[in-house]
């Protein structure tokens, strides 16, 4: 995949006692500033903006029970009847989107059967669709336009 720059003149920012907090669209309010919260809110900017992913139809830090154990996606989107399609997972430009990385997303998606696994470090961004039938993931070039999933 080539270099992602996801920058958003949309994006708020301010400082609270001296930490940094960026505005969360999705859950509509601030939260504090770090690298994967930076690369979160660029990309559901992007999704929102470049791809017009309906914001009523995605979630942040979705809580699933896995084995027992609450885990939390970082961004779901959701078809127009309310059932989850794509999981997305960030993780801070610093950090390289390795198999592990992918291993994570797999293992929310045992829960939620989505079609659509992104990942996305700012950098880099991985996009697949899921095929259930043939048992393997087939990378896109590019995430796909909401009306297209």
């Amino acid at each position: 995949m080539p270099q992602q720059n996801f920058e958003n003149d949309y994006i708020k920012t301010r400082i609270v006692d001296g930490r940094q907090e960026i505005f969360d669209c999705l859950r509509g309010k601030y939260v504090a500033m770090t690298p994967e919260e930076n690369v979160r809110q660029m990309f559901v900017r992007h999704l929102i903006d470049g791809k017009r992913y309906p914001a009523g139809l995605m979630g942040n830090e979705i809580a699933i029970n896995q084995n027992g154990r609450e885990r939390r996606c970082d961004t779901v989107v959701f078809d127009r009847r309310g059932c989850p399609l794509m999981i997305v997972e960030y993780k801070a430009p610093s950090v390289k989107i390795t198999q592990e990385v992918f291993n994570q997303v797999y293992r929310y998606n045992t829960v939620l059967r989505v079609k659509y696994l992104t990942v996305c470090n700012g950098r880099q961004l991985f996009c697949c669709r899921v095929d259930y039938d043939a048992n393997k993931a087939v990378f896109l070039k590019d995430v796909p336009c909401y009306d297209d999933l």
